[in-house]
């Protein structure tokens, strides 16, 4: 009976890898196929974030997973530790033809507080912290400038502790964080923190015109 449980947990294993391997291919693909560009940054769990921008004109996909740590293939259960180093972040595929990076960056200073170290509100650890993962020199200076701007807005209070950092591997998330809050509204963080939050981004983005249409 140990031995079937054993290889049932390394099957279940190799799904997920596979799963992983699979959304990997996919991105890959679609990066081929279209002129699109990524951009992968964290601001907290990574629930709101991912939700907010799928609805985004110009916005392909955007995906969940982590970045910024020194562990392969690292798992949810894992990153909550704080000990891969990794953060909640969203990789986000996009047409620059339709959306702009710096409105990504503005939306991206809209959904979290990036004045609070290594935290969103209740949730707590390095791995929600607020950070941009910039790709080369160009994209650097992009991000710092979004910040200025920013922070030169008074939309939040304080001095932004953002960390900006090179991008280096961004891993998915497991399948099921994928689309959580439109398969999980209910559930009591989703109801009480996510669901508010997206309600408050699509009455401010709608009215500039940024959503898709039948998402307002």
């Amino acid at each position: 009976m140990k031995n079937f449980f054993i290889i049932l947990i390394s099957f279940l294993g190799l799904i997920k890898v596979l799963k992983r391997k699979h959304l990997n291919k996919t991105i890959n693909l679609k990066m081929d196929k279209n002129n699109f560009q990524q951009i992968t940054f964290g601001g907290g769990c990574f629930w709101c974030v991912e939700s907010c921008f799928n609805i985004l004109k110009g916005v392909e996909f955007a995906i969940s997973g982590y970045s910024g740590g020194h562990k392969d293939n690292p798992t949810y259960e894992e990153i909550c530790t704080g000990e891969t180093g990794h953060a909640e972040v969203v990789q986000i595929t996009y047409d620059p033809a339709i959306i702009s990076y710096e409105q990504l960056m503005d939306v991206f200073f809209f959904l979290h507080d990036p004045t609070q170290l290594n935290r969103q509100g209740n949730d707590i650890g390095t791995q929600y912290r607020s950070v941009i993962y910039y790709k080369d020199d160009a994209e650097k200076a992009k991000a710092e400038e979004a910040i200025k701007i920013s922070q030169e807005s008074g939309r939040w209070q304080g001095t932004y502790v953002t960390e900006l950092a090179p991008f280096e591997k961004f891993w998915p998330a497991e399948q099921y964080h994928q689309g959580y809050y439109n398969e999980n509204p209910t559930q009591p963080y989703c109801s009480a923190v996510v669901g508010p939050k997206i309600q408050k981004f699509k009455k401010y983005f709608a009215e500039l015109g940024m959503l898709e249409t039948d998402s307002q």
